[in-house]
């Protein structure tokens, strides 16, 4: 249950920063939670690659996700023309990661309760501010929705269709003993419907009882490793090719993209 991800050099010095603040929160962030690091050398050339928590369930399936950076929100710098979408090779794909356009064009919100609203927000602002001390940005804020009834639904379907496949059988298929290896390893208590483990999936919050539908969001803070000051460099060659050495840079600082961001995301908790 985890993910894996190759760095730059330049930000293995940021790690240990970060790694250090997961440490003094005692896992309250959003940021992602570092299982380790490690340096492969192949050749002479040195790849450091770290290992995170997942932000998914290996349980609950997610069955919409989103990449959330307030870029199309109102609150965007003024003059702002970034409009960030899912391209349709994107929403071809089995679990298509959509974006802040999508998102708002759904009409999609977060129902999630008034304390765990608090919590979750509390999280945010104190990860966002670290980040921006770091000068870090162009993060996102990674979304995923488990729509409870549906799952339920497919599973009863499931199992339908796996009563009508051994009706079929010859009699040949010899089922798991008790005591064999796989049921010693799903041997914890079954969970119900929509509900989890929050030591193992730390970033699922449930939706409220009024919401309209029963749902487990997954949230956190991804992409972080972007410093300020490759990502000027980027924006000014880019801008450089596109309009002439003279044209003016637009991009925000670590400080503006963190609080847009913020206030973005507060948006989407009505």
């Amino acid at each position: 249950n985890h993910d894996i991800l190759t760095v730059p050099d330049v930000c293995v010095a940021v790690c240990a920063r970060l790694i250090q603040f997961i440490v003094e929160c005692h896992g309250n962030t959003l940021l992602p939670q570092f299982l380790g690091m490690y340096r492969i050398t192949v050749d002479g050339d040195e790849t450091y690659m770290i290992v995170t928590r997942n932000v998914f369930s290996h349980r609950l399936s997610v069955y919409k996700k989103y990449d959330l950076k307030g870029d199309a929100s109102p609150l965007s710098p003024q003059g702002s023309t970034v409009a960030r979408e899912a391209s349709d090779k994107e929403k071809a794909k089995d679990l298509p990661t959509y974006k802040d356009n999508d998102f708002i064009n759904d009409g999609q919100k977060i129902y999630i309760d008034e304390e765990n609203k608090k919590i979750f927000l509390d999280k945010l602002r104190k990860d966002v501010e670290f980040l921006a001390l770091l000068k870090l940005m162009d993060y996102s804020l990674l979304v995923g929705i488990h729509d409870v009834e549906r799952a339920e639904q497919e599973e009863v379907e499931s199992e339908e269709n796996e009563g009508d496949d051994e009706g079929e059988s010859d009699g040949g298929v010899v089922g798991t003993p008790p005591d064999s290896p796989s049921n010693t390893l799903d041997s914890t208590k079954p969970l119900s419907p929509g509900d989890f483990d929050p030591t193992i999936d730390v970033y699922a919050i449930k939706s409220h009882d009024n919401s309209p539908r029963k749902e487990v969001y997954f949230m956190a803070i991804i992409d972080i490793l972007q410093h300020y000051d490759a990502k000027k460099k980027a924006a000014h060659a880019a801008k450089t090719v596109k309009h002439g050495a003279g044209a003016e840079i637009s991009t925000v600082n670590p400080e503006q993209y963190s609080k847009r961001f913020y206030d973005f995301i507060t948006t989407i908790l009505p």
